[in-house]
C-alpha cells in the first residue's frame, strides 16, 4: 500500500455482528498459553472425542476412495444408500419407521443441521424456544435468522427438563421452533417417553416444530438407552431429531450428521442445502452407511468405556468431597463450583493452579452459572489424576 494512503474498511453485513461470541475459543486460547509454557494440561473442557474411528470404516473408506463413481459430484441430497442405512438403524435401535427419500436429510454435520433449521423457519420477530444451559450454536442459527430467543431454564430439581407451563403464552405464541437436547450436553441429563409425550403436546398446541438434537443419542448409562423423540406418538407431524455419527463411531472430522423426521422440515433443509453445498465425499457416505449398518459391537463398546470413565471419575471425586449428580447419558459431567467463585473464576483457578481445563457453565447460557462442565475425554488414569490435582487445591472437605 502506498505511503499515506489510508486502508480501505470493509464493512460487514448486520448480521456478522450480531452473531454470538465463541466462548470456546476463548477456553481454547487459554488453555494452549498454558501449554505453551510447557504445562502438562488435562484437558477436560472440549467434547472432542478422543477415541479414534473403528478400523472397518476408515477401511472402507480407503477402498471406497478408488471408485471413479465418487470423484464426480455426488446427488445434490445425498446418495440413497446412505439414507437407507440410517432409516435401517433407526428402525432397529428405536422401532421408528423412516421413509430415506423423504424424511431424511444428509448434513455436513449435526451443527450444521441446527444452524441451518433456524435459516428455514425463523423470521425476524419470530421467537425460537432455546433449553438454558445449552449448546452454543443453536443461538447462532436464530442470530442469522435475526429471530429472538426465550430462554427455558433447564433446573436441577426438574432433572434438568425444561417446565413447558412456565413458557409466558405471549411467547408460545410467537414462537416457531423449540430446541430439545437429551442425552443433554452440558448436563448429561436423560429425557423420559412422558416428557416428549407433553413436547409434542405443547408443540401441537402452540404451532411450533420441535428440533431434537440427539447427538448423543448412543450414549446412555446404567442399563438404559436414551430415548428418541422420533419414539413418541405424533413426534413426526411437529418435528425432526438431528442424528450424528460424531460421538457413536468417533467419526466428528468426518462430518456426517443427518435431519430425520417431518417430510416438510426435511424438504426445507434439502433445499437450503442445495444452495450451499453438493452433498459429501461419495467415499465418506459409502463409509458411514457401513457404520450404520455393519457391526455395533464398537458403539456398546464405546458406551462401556465412556460409563467406566464416570464411575472412576466419580469415584475420585467422592474421595476429595466433590458431591454431583452422575450423568444419565452423554460423555459430559456437570458439577457445582464451591461457595465464593463464579464458574469461570473457579475454571480459571483449575487451569492456573491444577493445569485442570473444565468449561464454565455461564459459557452454555446464564443458568449454566454455578456450574462447570467436565467431559470424559481422557483416560480413567488422567480423569482421576485431574481430580487428584483438584482436591489438592483444598477447595472441598472429604
Amino acid at each position: 500500500m502506498e505511503a499515506g494512503v489510508e486502508k480501505r474498511r470493509i464493512r460487514p453485513a448486520a448480521r456478522m455482528e450480531g452473531l454470538p461470541t465463541q466462548f470456546f475459543a476463548k477456553l481454547v486460547g487459554k488453555a494452549n498459553a498454558q501449554i505453551a509454557k510447557g504445562k502438562d494440561v488435562i484437558n477436560l473442557g472440549q467434547g472432542n472425542p478422543d477415541q479414534p474411528t473403528p478400523p472397518h470404516i476408515v477401511a472402507k473408506l480407503q477402498e471406497a476412495a478408488t471408485n471413479p463413481l465418487y470423484h464426480k459430484y455426488p446427488p445434490f441430497s445425498g446418495f440413497p444408500f446412505l439414507k437407507q442405512a440410517v432409516a435401517k438403524r433407526y428402525k432397529e435401535d428405536y422401532g421408528v419407521e423412516l421413509d430415506p427419500d423423504t424424511e431424511v436429510a444428509i448434513l455436513f454435520g449435526g451443527k450444521t443441521g441446527l444452524v441451518e433449521i433456524s435459516q428455514c423457519l425463523l423470521n425476524p420477530g419470530d421467537v425460537c424456544l432455546v433449553p438454558d444451559p445449552g449448546y452454543p450454536d443453536y443461538w447462532s442459527g436464530v442470530a442469522l435468522a435475526g429471530a429472538e430467543m426465550t430462554f427455558m431454564p433447564l433446573l436441577e430439581e426438574n432433572g434438568y427438563l425444561p417446565d413447558l407451563s412456565a413458557i409466558a403464552p405471549d411467547k408460545a405464541e410467537r414462537a416457531r421452533l423449540m430446541f430439545m437436547n437429551y442425552p443433554n450436553n452440558p448436563t448429561g441429563a436423560v429425557a423420559t417417553p412422558e416428557f416428549y409425550a407433553d413436547v409434542v403436546e405443547f408443540a401441537e398446541t402452540n404451532d411450533i416444530v420441535v428440533a431434537s438434537d440427539f447427538a448423543y443419542g448412543a450414549i446412555g448409562f446404567d442399563g438404559s438407552k436414551p430415548v428418541s423423540f422420533l419414539q413418541t406418538p405424533g413426534a413426526k407431524e411437529v418435528g425432526v431429531e438431528f442424528y450424528t455419527l460424531s460421538k457413536t463411531y468417533n467419526m466428528a472430522g468426518w462430518r456426517v450428521g443427518f435431519a430425520l423426521g417431518n417430510a416438510d422440515v426435511v424438504s426445507m433443509i434439502n433445499l437450503i442445502q442445495d444452495h450451499y453445498y453438493c452433498s459429501l465425499f461419495g467415499g465418506i457416505q459409502e463409509a458411514a452407511a457401513l457404520a450404520l449398518t455393519g457391526p455395533q459391537d464398537c458403539v456398546t463398546a464405546l458406551t462401556a468405556m465412556y460409563e467406566s470413565r464416570r464411575n472412576a471419575l466419580f469415584e475420585a471425586l467422592d474421595r476429595i468431597g466433590w458431591k454431583a449428580a452422575k450423568p444419565g447419558g452423554s460423555f459430559f459431567c456437570w458439577l457445582p463450583v464451591p461457595e465464593g467463585f463464579t464458574s469461570e473464576t473457579f475454571a480459571d483457578k483449575l487451569l492456573l493452579e491444577a493445569d485442570v481445563v473444565v468449561a464454565p457453565g455461564v459459557g452454555f447460557g446464564s443458568h449454566g452459572e454455578g456450574y462447570v462442565r467436565l467431559g470424559l475425554l481422557s483416560s480413567e488414569e488422567r480423569l482421576v489424576e485431574a481430580v487428584e490435582r483438584i482436591g489438592k487445591l483444598g477447595l472441598f472437605t472429604p
